[in-house]
């Protein structure tokens, strides 16, 4: 019959594919991913978006389903999960060579972007126009992660249960300050036995045959539906992998903290960031409270504010929104250079922050993606990665409501009693104009749907207006 043989012929293409034999040259894949770099802006969301639109809609490398797959994993580590998607569909189409392309082209622009913002930062960041030009941006983030929220709870939160969870994680990472990677296992958990026992709540609707799945199919994806053979997970090449990503990221580590101490600025940094890499769940928008909070109160590297200041040159620039932590490397060394010229040291604390920041991401990839690969379709691993992106939302949530109290309010203070701990503003310290800024962004991308870019862009030329008016 006809279908028989177009069935027979779909998997004589998919076995076909699984060899390797999709079509796109690593020389075409290199100008693709270089691509994505450039136009990844607007934070984790806004760069998913971009990928999904080349790599799924244009370029029909991977289907819907396996793209939604492999980023409900990356959500799921430590680190940046933008970047690491990348890595996995790099690796998925051309090996470890492609991973390791794929994922360094996504951090470049931004490298040289808030490098080349620290320097000025650091050598003019207290004159009044960049000062200005700075509050300008933060009343802006603040209407940017909102939509982040929106963004991802649009994708994440399809019935009450994901509501609830998201909710749930909300407040008690606000209000009970309970760590987000024990938020992470608690909502794996239940995603996993509500996948198990076959609940249709716990499962994110884009598995292979489902009625909600819309997009590029699986037999229509250059790549096919079967597990490529150099993906197919083995202990060998766990272990080598493991090996190889331990080493480039700690040795360079255990050198350092040998030659200069664990007391010095750049050994506080390699373990900060290191120790960060690896219990930071939830991608940048999840973890920036948590650098924010040990950066400025604990380590004493950035005064109040500047992370948003950090915060608006990464959403500004192409690349991951983590590479804020490259500026908090960058000022942490440029205000403790030790024997250095501050500006190198500045340098060096910030290349070395963005090592031990990025450097595990490629191990998560490559020693968890075969495995992750195979569980396609399992419906409790797809429930525990439902309801961890669900916790997610709420964790994002509770990143928006930090933002604005340290961007409306100059003061808050912290609140314990009765189990609960939490900043709540002093409402006679209210910025009026960044209240007013932070609404116009709002009502900019909310309701005319303005783009990220024009609205940072104009909120940056009202704060300095404002300066000039002397209003601020």
């Amino acid at each position: 019959m006809s279908g028989a043989a177009s069935t027979t012929g779909t998997a004589a293409a998919s076995s076909s594919r699984a060899a390797g034999d999709h079509g796109v040259s690593f020389r075409e894949a290199f100008w693709v991913w270089l691509r994505v770099a450039a136009l990844s802006f607007g934070g984790p969301a806004g760069q998913i978006a971009v990928m999904h639109r080349i790599i799924v809609d244009e370029k029909r490398w991977i289907g819907e389903a396996r793209f939604l797959h492999a980023l409900s994993y990356c959500t799921l580590l430590p680190g940046p999960e933008a970047q690491q998607l990348a890595v996995y569909i790099g690796w998925l189409m051309h090996r470890t060579l492609g991973g390791v392309v794929a994922g360094t082209l996504f951090v470049i622009p931004g490298v040289i972007a808030i490098m080349t913002l620290s320097y000025i930062y650091a050598g003019w960041g207290q004159v009044g126009v960049i000062a200005a030009l700075f509050f300008g941006l933060k009343a802006a983030v603040l209407a940017i992660v909102l939509q982040a929220v929106f963004r991802v709870g649009s994708r994440a939160l399809k019935n009450r249960v994901m509501v609830g969870i998201a909710a749930a994680a909300f407040v008690a990472i606000f209000f009970f300050d309970i760590p987000f990677p024990v938020i992470v296992v608690l909502a794996g958990l239940i995603g996993y036995f509500g996948g198990r026992s076959g609940s249709p709540l716990f499962q994110g609707g884009g598995g292979h045959g489902s009625g909600n799945n819309k997009g590029l199919a699986e037999a229509d994806s250059l790549l096919g539906e079967v597990l490529p053979d150099h993906a197919a997970p083995t202990v060998g090449k766990a272990l080598r992998a493991a090996l190889v990503w331990l080493l480039l990221w700690l040795v360079p580590v255990a050198v350092l903290l040998a030659t200069l101490g664990t007391a010095s600025t750049f050994g506080q940094i390699a373990i900060f960031f290191s120790e960060m890499a690896v219990v930071t769940f939830g991608g940048a928008y999840a973890v920036l409270a948590y650098v924010a909070q040990q950066a400025v109160e604990h380590y004493g590297w950035l005064r109040p504010g500047e992370m948003l200041d950090g915060l608006g040159m990464a959403e500004t620039t192409p690349g991951p929104l983590i590479m804020v932590t490259q500026f908090v490397g960058f000022m942490a060394a440029y205000r403790d250079p030790g024997g250095l010229h501050p500006m190198l040291a500045g340098t060096l604390g910030g290349l070395l922050t963005t090592w031990v920041t990025f450097t595990p991401c490629f191990l998560w990839i490559f020693l968890g993606a075969p495995f992750i690969e195979v569980l396609r379709g399992n419906k409790a691993l797809s429930g525990a990665l439902t309801a961890i992106t669900a916790a997610v939302v709420g964790v994002i949530l509770n990143l928006a409501v930090w933002f604005a109290l340290h961007t409306w309010f100059h003061e808050a203070h912290r609140i314990r009693a009765a189990g609960l701990s939490f900043d709540a503003p002093v409402l006679s310290s209210l910025d009026p104009w960044a209240l007013a800024l932070s609404a116009a962004a709002m009502l900019a991308i909310f309701r005319f749907k303005v783009g990220m870019i024009p609205t940072l862009l104009a909120c940056s030329a009202v704060g300095i207006v404002l300066h000039l008016l002397g209003v601020t």
